[in-house]
């Protein structure tokens, strides 16, 4: 597996010092926020100046985030998200991403339509030049739970149709190990690693409340060992949004993530 860093981890940083701190670290890649990418433009960087960045501190870009609202409309709002839907595809095509993360409606509960508005997606993908990767969030009232977030998949019918997997919504929707065996290895686009709280019971927590692997409840041995029986030797992203670690310095918060996530896996 290849050991990258979900900017959010260390999210104050300014954008090229993320790129250059991780990079310095030893990780072998960067996932990229979208939002991070049009800030910097909008204070007069350059793209090019993060894709040059990226190359000089020769990490990958294993997916950006994210892609959002393409459940919550219809009719004209709809057709606004898609155009939107382009233009961050494009970004993350230029940045050298193969996959986009795709999140569901947050607080609509409604999932039958959810099929069909990814595969239009998909096609859209296929266009830029970037994949859009199924994600569920386990504390969002669409699709909050792995075995929905796979069927979905399976109902687009496309082969570009891909989950991306994360330690704690796995944990956190109390999905089991029979829902993360049943996805095929070819479905996996990437895989989020990160710990729960250990004073709050699973169904409660939400992105705060992640901590380091290491630091929390989360049974990641047994998860990685399903990855590895699977032969999953894909990317693997280092994804807090604790606040804690992002008052620490942001060194240290990369060492200790990289030898966390380094243990837990095997991998350099």
């Amino acid at each position: 597996m290849q050991i990258c860093l979900n900017t959010s981890t260390i999210k104050p940083v300014p954008l090229l010092e993320k790129i250059k701190l991780v990079g310095e670290a030893g990780y072998a890649g960067i996932e990229l926020w979208l939002n991070d990418i049009w800030e910097f433009v909008a204070r007069g960087g350059e793209v090019s100046e993060v894709t040059k960045a990226l190359e000089d501190h020769g990490l990958i870009v294993p997916s950006v985030i994210a892609m959002r609202q393409w459940g919550d409309f219809d009719g004209w709002e709809h057709q606004l998200v898609l155009d939107e839907a382009r233009r961050r595809f494009a970004l993350g095509a230029r940045l050298g991403a193969p996959f986009i993360v795709a999140t569901p409606p947050l607080e609509n509960p409604q999932t039958s339509h959810l099929a069909a508005r990814y595969k239009e997606l998909l096609q859209i993908g296929r266009e830029e030049g970037i994949k859009p990767t199924f994600e569920y969030i386990s504390f969002f009232k669409s699709v909050y739970t792995l075995k929905r977030a796979w069927e979905i998949v399976q109902e687009a019918d496309d082969p570009d149709a891909t989950l991306i997997l994360d330690a704690f919504h796995n944990w956190n929707s109390a999905s089991t190990d029979d829902d993360l065996k049943a996805i095929p290895l070819d479905r996996i686009s990437h895989y989020h690693i990160d710990d729960a709280d250990l004073n709050k019971d699973a169904r409660t927590q939400t992105d705060p409340d992640r901590v380091m692997p290491g630091d929390g409840q989360i049974d990641l041995l047994s998860e990685i060992s399903i990855l590895k029986e699977k032969g999953y030797d894909g990317t693997v992203s280092l994804e807090l949004f604790n606040e804690d670690w992002w008052n620490k310095d942001p060194k240290d918060t990369l060492r200790i993530g990289l030898e966390r996530v380094t243990e837990l896996t095997g991998c350099q």
